[in-house]
């Protein structure tokens, strides 16, 4: 007989069956009820076993933690919160777990110390329900774009080039670090390194797929990206994932209508799919913010300002725009925004939620930033200020999706690598889809993470990812 997930086993269809289950005891008590989980659901599994026949040895070692294997007649339970239970028959412990050395006990951990515990924080209901919720959002992703009829592609990892023209890389080498090889220069000799030259790991598999796009028509990439930005803020990661469509032939106003059917869709599969966690995960998120001034927490519920982002239609406003109406704005007038609001400056989040939850009251599309504040890549509007840039803003969060009519023209594009100081000779393969067949087209990236923190209603991106990389943190 094999086991059975117990998501599977909380209907009332499946009493009167004999099942095997395997799992973790998250409670025993009263010498007689388990509450296992095996990660397929948030909820557990009442075990009912005989007081009276199970050896002390057995009982002492159903402890939080413990791995064990039950077989047993399901049952309708009288209980409250549960609908079924097990009446074991045969019990086994598969792995004990000593209650004095287990850290994760039934009692509310602090999320820093559950990131220190990062290899067993899978098991406590947050993480399962973030997880679960996290692999909705990925088959969402992947389901989306199939059925928009793109095709994925997997751009490199390890990459020469520099797609965003920052700089924050990190390099990989096979060189000796004890006894690096100097050229004539004095200068580290790459020609003898593994590639023969500087390598890094990337910060976006968008430039190849660009040209992925000029063939193919429209793909898009899901995989990590990676920057070493030394920052440790709630919302940056060294190691990252990044959605990013490209398509041919879409000009700016395709690429906005693109972004947001991909947002509402993916959101509104979540809702469809994930209603328990995200039930949890709203309850959670209601109880934390009781400790907060009434100004700092959410107006709605998690799912309903889920649901709000799916039904609204997106406004759509120019960067030109969005500045005027933030100097206007009262917040401006009273000096209470912590950065200056000015054309040229790019938005901070506190500009981005005041436009999307006080001004706009929904989801907002922002478009034709000033070029200087932006990448090399992006097309040069007429007026030779701005560029056919969009961000998509959310409530509760600000920017989730960044993207751009990309730069068809040659002699731009050439101009833009002198202005960034990208040698030409880095990115010849890239121009060369500027020489031969060139096309209008236009793409976006969307932060995975992100997206799964807006999802979750979780504060801190190091809780939306299984084992973050931050600066002094690889640990796991």
């Amino acid at each position: 007989m094999q086991r059975e997930r117990i998501v599977n086993l909380r209907s009332e269809a499946q009493v009167g069956k004999e099942f095997w289950v395997m799992g973790w005891v998250r409670t025993f008590r009263n010498d007689q009820f388990i509450a296992l989980n095996d990660g397929s659901c948030l909820g557990n599994l009442q075990l009912v076993i005989d007081r009276d026949s199970t050896p002390d040895s057995i009982k002492k070692r159903l402890t939080t933690g413990a791995a064990i294997r039950a077989r047993g007649m399901l049952e309708a339970s009288q209980g409250k919160g549960q609908s079924t239970e097990l009446r074991v028959s045969e019990l086994d412990i598969l792995g004990d777990a000593n209650p004095e050395t287990f850290p994760i006990q039934m009692k509310r951990h602090t999320m820093e110390f559950l990131r220190e515990k990062a290899h067993l924080r899978f098991r406590t209901s947050t993480f399962g329900a973030v997880f679960r919720v996290r692999h909705a959002l990925n088959f969402a992703v992947h389901r989306f774009f199939t059925e928009q009829g793109f095709f994925q592609m997997h751009t490199p990892i390890i990459t020469g080039s520099d797609a965003e023209g920052a700089g924050e890389m990190f390099q990989v080498t096979t060189l000796d670090l004890n006894d690096v090889p100097k050229n004539a220069e004095g200068h580290v000799d790459f020609a003898e390194d593994f590639f023969g030259k500087t390598a890094n790991l990337t910060v976006s598999g968008q430039l190849e797929a660009e040209l992925g796009a000029m063939a193919l028509g429209q793909v898009y990439t899901f995989g990590p990206t990676f920057r070493a930005e030394n920052s440790n803020t709630s919302r940056h990661l060294a190691e990252f994932w990044m959605i990013e469509p490209e398509v041919a032939f879409a000009d700016l106003a395709s690429n906005m209508r693109l972004a947001e059917d991909c947002l509402k869709f993916i959101l509104r599969d979540a809702l469809a799919t994930c209603d328990e966690d995200l039930e949890f995960l709203e309850n959670r998120e209601i109880e934390s913010e009781k400790q907060l001034p009434q100004d700092q927490r959410h107006d709605q519920p998690l799912r309903a300002r889920l649901q709000a982002v799916v039904d609204a239609p997106f406004q759509h406003v120019t960067y030109t725009e969005a500045i005027d109406l933030l100097r206007q704005s009262k917040p401006f007038k009273k000096k209470k925004f912590k950065y200056p609001v000015e054309w040229g400056i790019d938005l901070q989040s506190e500009h981005e939620r005041w436009l999307v939850e006080k001004h706009f009251g929904g989801p907002v599309i922002i478009t034709d930033y000033p070029a200087q504040i932006k990448a090399f890549y992006m097309r040069q509007n007429d007026d030779g200020k701005t560029v056919a840039a969009m961000d998509v803003l959310v409530p509760g969060i600000g920017e989730i999706i960044g993207g751009s009519q990309r730069e068809e023209r040659l002699d731009r594009l050439q101009a833009k690598c002198a202005e960034f100081n990208i040698p030409e000779d880095h990115v010849w393969w890239y121009l060369d889809t500027r020489r031969f067949g060139s096309a209008i087209h236009s793409g976006f990236g969307m932060g995975f993470e992100r997206l799964v923190m807006y999802v979750t209603g979780m504060t801190n991106i190091r809780d939306v990812i299984p084992f973050p990389r931050t600066p002094q943190n690889a640990e796991f």
